[in-house]
């Protein structure tokens, strides 16, 4: 299986998911306007206000009126003011995953996490604002925590089946554990939305020739290689 191809099931299984909710929606919707543009809204709301002014400072009501819908409406898709951070935050990796998707559809898995790691670089986007008030709130709400857990689960999943997918291509060595590069990969997209650029930056010509170095640590051995390294 190729990179693209494990990038459009993906994609397409969570479009199925979406759609098969939008038939289970009747309700909380704006005058003709439906359903799954009302989540959309909510859900880009949702991001700018927490961003804003953070999980603890929004109120539901803040939220709704933002995207210009009652508060039933919005607990009409949403359980909760948790609910709504965790799905804020998976809607904006979505995009982003569709984005990098469309722009090169034949790129590597290798390619494709250069890329992400180049990104992460320059995180000032409210999805960064986002996971760190999800990262916040659920250190101390066990509302927040669960589904936060859910989701970084979820991101973990579907970092391992990508690296599998490089592994069967001859991409990644077969020895390197899926679950740990994966966590790997987490640490660094969550340590980038803390560590932006106006507290530290470094020069984007160095930071692409360090991670192209671990992405090279991390390919099969050749029996060059392991010829040189026997002597």
């Amino acid at each position: 299986m190729s990179a693209s191809t494990y990038l459009t099931n993906h994609l397409t299984n969570h479009l199925t998911n979406h759609m098969n909710v939008r038939l289970i929606l009747t309700v909380g919707r704006i005058a003709g306007v439906a359903a799954a543009q009302t989540r959309e809204r909510l859900l880009r709301a949702a991001a700018d206000v927490f961003a804003e002014r953070g999980y603890d400072g929004t109120r539901v009501a803040d939220i709704a009126a933002a995207a210009g819908v009652s508060n039933g409406a919005m607990y009409a898709h949403f359980g909760s003011k948790a609910d709504l951070l965790v799905a804020a935050l998976q809607t904006h990796g979505r995009r982003m995953l569709a984005e990098m998707f469309a722009s090169d559809p034949s790129q590597s898995v290798t390619d494709l996490l250069l890329v992400i790691g180049q990104r992460l670089l320059h995180r000032r986007d409210a999805r960064g604002a986002l996971i760190i008030e999800a990262l916040a709130a659920a250190r101390r709400d066990e509302d927040v925590a669960s589904p936060m857990r859910d989701y970084m689960g979820e991101r973990a999943d579907w970092l391992a089946g990508l690296i599998q997918v490089a592994q069967a291509d001859g991409e990644l060595d077969q020895v390197v554990s899926p679950s740990a590069l994966a966590h790997f990969c987490l640490l660094l997209a969550m340590g980038s939305a803390l560590v932006t650029p106006d507290l530290h930056a470094v020069d984007e010509t160095e930071w692409a020739s360090l991670l192209t170095r671990v992405v090279a640590g991390l390919a099969p051995v050749t029996g060059t290689a392991q010829t040189g390294t026997a002597k």
